[in-house]
């Protein structure tokens, strides 16, 4: 029955700002600009897949939202913080260990890192690693190389 989300909704404080930050800094394809209705909406991917929608509010309107961009693991892995540090965004992880670098969730196993938009909504750039749905990791949370060497153990 459903086989994806196509899309999703953030109200913004700034339209102008907001557009700014997610065409010029993440790249999204803008395709509809709505004066009248304070509205934007952006192609996640692939034309016609997937889509975000930016609506203008007050401030006090704003509930903060999260979702993840899918990435390729190996970006992720080796050009995500980097990338995120040159737009001077900051990120972190739930590795509890002060690192600037992405953390893998065993049990996907994809690889993440965490930051927030112009309005704080909470962003993340996931990327699906090899291997399979491990239900038993729970909501193991562990560096690449503690993921490396759990693959290795139980293969």
């Amino acid at each position: 029955m459903i086989k994806g989300l196509f899309e999703t909704h953030l109200f913004v404080e700034n339209l102008e700002r907001s557009i700014d930050f997610y065409t010029n800094v993440l790249k999204l394809e803008q395709y509809l600009y709505e004066e009248e209705r304070r509205a934007a909406l952006f192609w996640i991917g692939e034309r016609g897949k997937n889509m975000l929608g930016l609506w203008e509010k007050p401030k006090e309107e704003i509930d903060l939202r999260h979702f993840a961009f899918e990435c390729d693991w190996e970006w992720v892995l080796n050009d995500s913080v980097d990338f995120l540090k040159s737009h001077n965004i900051g990120f972190w992880n739930f590795l509890g260990d002060d690192s600037e670098r992405p953390m893998v969730f065993a049990n996907i196993p994809a690889i993440a890192i965490y930051f927030t938009d112009p309005d704080g909504h909470y962003l993340e750039f996931i990327g699906k690693l090899p291997g399979t749905y491990r239900p038993e990791k729970g909501s193991l949370v562990v560096s690449y190389e503690q993921w490396l060497e759990i693959e290795k153990q139980e293969h």
